[in-house]
């Protein structure tokens, strides 16, 4: 793996509960922009970061695997000095979450997957593999993705500008060697049975990613998982519906405040 001193990233909050927030792979930190506003910022202290061949770390060598993500990202928890943490991860960020949970099961507090690619990979059917391969070079194909997998209803401004900024902010071999780790590689025996709560957010209008295919992969394999499926949200639930998803989320992940709390009073 290529030397990175650490993921570029942002801090938001100083809450005593750390959260680390990893993006897709049509986009980079930018991603979680629509959130950024509402979050609980008290009770949350979110880091959200830049995989290697997006954002600001763009121009980073490495084999763009989620393996290598999960190392990234355990590498910030050190240099900020989390020693538990949170976990957010869209789509393929899901993926490198799971990764990240296997690699260091007893740091991770909670995940939360919105539109988490499985830990066994997706395969694609060939149709499918020529679009997304292509779609390192070809924009056009980015954007069928994006309109495809928001159920054909958004607006073209909203689709124009999603392509612009995915193109604009990663890098094309990266992006095209990212497909090969979270669409190929199955690791789901590193994560099943896991203990660490699991909450899936997906969209109704997505059929790619959706509550069925949770139901069928992350709902099995952990023992403590939890369910939401937004109904007027497509794979996208950071722009299609950020209050809804933050309100789901941050509500999960406060939980765990409350059961160390319950913890707490039945020790004493």
């Amino acid at each position: 793996m290529t030397a990175l001193p650490v993921l570029p990233h942002e801090l938001h909050g100083d809450g005593p509960h750390k959260v680390i927030a990893v993006h897709g792979w049509l986009a980079d930190r930018s991603a979680y922009a629509p959130v950024l506003p509402d979050l609980d910022l008290g009770a949350f202290q979110y880091a959200v970061v830049d995989l290697r061949g997006y954002g600001e770390a763009r121009d980073a060598g490495g084999s763009y695997t989620t393996a290598e993500g999960a190392e990234d990202v355990l590498a910030l928890a050190d240099r900020l000095g989390w020693d538990r943490f949170s976990l957010v991860g869209h789509s393929m960020g899901g993926s490198v979450i799971q990764r990240t949970l296997a690699a260091a099961p007893e740091r991770v507090r909670r995940i939360v997957g919105v539109s988490p690619v499985p830990a066994s990979g997706l395969p694609l059917p060939p149709e499918q593999w020529e679009l997304f391969a292509a779609a390192a070079h070809t924009p056009q194909n980015r954007r069928i993705i994006l309109d495809t997998t928001t159920g054909g209803r958004r607006p073209a401004g909203w689709l124009d500008r999603m392509v612009r900024r995915s193109v604009e902010r990663s890098d094309a071999k990266a992006f095209r060697a990212w497909l090969d780790s979270w669409a190929g590689e199955d690791f789901h025996d590193q994560v099943e049975g896991s203990p660490v709560p699991a909450l899936a957010v997906v969209g109704a209008l997505d059929p790619a990613l959706s509550a069925e295919l949770q139901r069928a992969t992350w709902m099995r394999w952990f023992p403590r998982a939890e369910l939401v499926e937004l109904p007027a949200c497509g794979h996208y639930a950071m722009d299609e519906a950020p209050l809804d998803l933050i309100r789901v989320m941050e509500d999960f992940l406060r939980a765990d405040v409350d059961a160390d709390a319950e913890d707490g009073e039945a020790q004493a």
